[in-house]
């Protein structure tokens, strides 16, 4: 017996209950809750994409990999491709910004949707089961 908790209970003489468990149903999904969470998570993951983007362009920029890559294409084409002002700073990083963006409207749109089709399959499945306890 180290806690106080425990050495009231003792004297009690009642055994600490087990816990409650119980058995719900998910059977409706908030259309606009889907699609606000939908929303942050696509948001979320946009960032992530940029910063990551950055990230791997500083760290390929940092080792010569450009460099290695069009004295490459220069010793197999015959002509350099010029690859540094190809793939600049400004140019990657926003390119990843419009992905980023379209990104995050594909998603949102398949939160919406995909909160539909669930309320849609309820109707004939029954929902999903869903078990909680209480420890």
């Amino acid at each position: 017996m180290s806690s106080v908790a425990e050495k009231l209970a003792k004297k009690s003489g009642r055994r600490p209950s087990t816990g409650k468990q119980v058995r719900l149903k998910l059977v409706y999904i908030d259309f606009w809750s889907a699609v606000k969470l939908s929303f942050l998570i696509a948001l979320c993951l946009g960032i992530v994409t940029i910063v990551a983007t950055f990230l791997v362009f500083t760290v390929l920029n940092g080792t010569g990999i450009f460099e290695k890559v069009d004295a490459l294409y220069a010793d197999i084409a015959g002509s350099s491709a010029d690859l540094a002002s190809i793939l600049s700073l400004g140019n990657v990083m926003g390119f990843a910004f419009v992905v980023a963006i379209l990104n995050t409207v594909v998603i949102t749109a398949l939160g919406a949707v995909y909160a539909v089709l669930y309320n849609l399959s309820v109707k004939i499945t029954g929902g999903l089961l869903v078990g909680f306890t209480n420890n």
